[in-house]
Formats: structure tokens, sequence, C-alpha cells
């Protein structure tokens, strides 16, 4: 039996946003080291590189629960999102 992917994305415009989040969220944990790079944000579009603006994680040094908190706040965050919106409906 074929295994589905489930990661693909529905929206796929959606990565940058996702990724600026990730970053953020990383930087609010203190899972974030100052960017040394802060050349990178104008060598292309405004917020194309959150790194250069939150600095950098070293996501493959940082402990899975820390991983695991930064994924569950993205999640956390869009369900505050998609709730605020359908309330206004």
């Amino acid at each position: 039996m074929a295994r589905r992917r489930s990661n693909i994305k529905v929206v796929p415009e959606c990565q940058a946003a996702i990724d600026r989040m990730k970053y953020e969220i990383a930087a609010e944990l203190g899972l974030t080291s100052p960017s040394a790079d802060f050349l990178a944000e104008s060598s292309g579009e405004l917020g194309s590189q959150p790194e250069a603006v939150y600095g950098s994680v070293q996501w493959h040094s940082i402990a899975t629960r820390d991983a695991g908190a930064v994924g569950g706040m993205i999640t956390r965050r869009l369900v505050q999102q998609a709730e605020q919106i359908l309330g206004r409906i």
C-alpha cells in the first residue's frame, strides 16, 4: 500500500508566513542566537529571511521538547487566528 504524505501544504504560498512565525516563536522561547548576517535581509525580498530579523536557530542542536514547543505554539496561534476570523462571520 502506498504511503500518503501528510506534510503537503494545502496552500503552498503560506510557507513564508509559517517560517516567520516559527522564528518569531523560537525567539520568544529563547532558542535563537543573534544573527551575524544582517545583510541577508537586504539581499532578498523584505521578510523572506526571518532568521535575519529574529536571529538564527540551530535546529539540529535543539532538544526535541523545544522543537515540539515551537510546533505547539504555531498550532495554538493558527487556531486562535481561525477562531477570530470565524467569530466575525
